[in-house]
């Protein structure tokens, strides 16, 4: 099979939440819960004023990263994902959910901090190169933005982890303070300077 180097659409996504509510097991799986784990110790600062989740699925993450935030952001492209998601932090008056096809669509304003957790490799190389640009743009100084992704890719994404996370680690205006193989995944943060 032939990797693709389009974006993945949104039908792709909405076709996986249809045959199954949780495709990668985000609520069950103890792999993702040592991520989640992983990614919340990496974050550099206690608290955060606004925070964006880029690719939020069903707010597993979301969730425990609202307990960071003052207010949060999560935004994804599947409506079923994120139908579930807002089960998930209904009692959570801080957190807003939103479908948008990123990065066709992006929110407005400054964030202190934006996770982009194993999405960036369904973007095809303009549009990662759009998120970078973003991401440097609309942190605020000194904010932080964390990058997650399995470090393999496959026929169903344009790119693997590793391209992802070298694609930030170059945009100017924004500096490494961690770059860890976890193997299989990469752990990113990097800070608006």
């Amino acid at each position: 099979m032939t990797r693709t180097t389009e974006t993945v659409p949104a039908e792709f996504f909405d076709a996986l939440y249809r045959e199954d509510p949780d495709p990668w097991d985000f609520a069950t799986s103890d792999y993702e819960r040592a991520k989640y784990a992983a990614t919340l110790a990496a974050l550099p600062s206690s608290r955060y004023r606004r925070g964006l989740e880029i690719g939020c699925s069903i707010g597993v993450l979301t969730r425990q990263l609202a307990g960071r935030c003052n207010a949060l952001l999560g935004v994804d492209l599947s409506e079923a994902a994120l139908a579930q998601a807002r089960e998930r932090c209904r009692d959570l008056d801080t957190v807003v959910l939103a479908r948008m096809t990123i990065p066709r669509s992006l929110p407005n304003g400054r964030f202190d901090l934006i996770v982009i957790s194993e999405v960036g490799y369904y973007w095809s190389r303009t549009d990662l190169a759009i998120m970078a640009r973003f991401a440097a743009e609309r942190l605020e100084r000194g904010g932080h933005l964390v990058l997650v992704h399995w470090i393999e890719g496959g026929a169903d994404k344009p790119l693997d982890g590793n391209e992802v996370h070298d694609r930030f680690l170059a945009e100017p205006g924004l500096t490494a303070l961690r770059d860890e193989n976890r193997d299989p995944y990469r752990l990113t943060v990097l800070q608006r300077s």
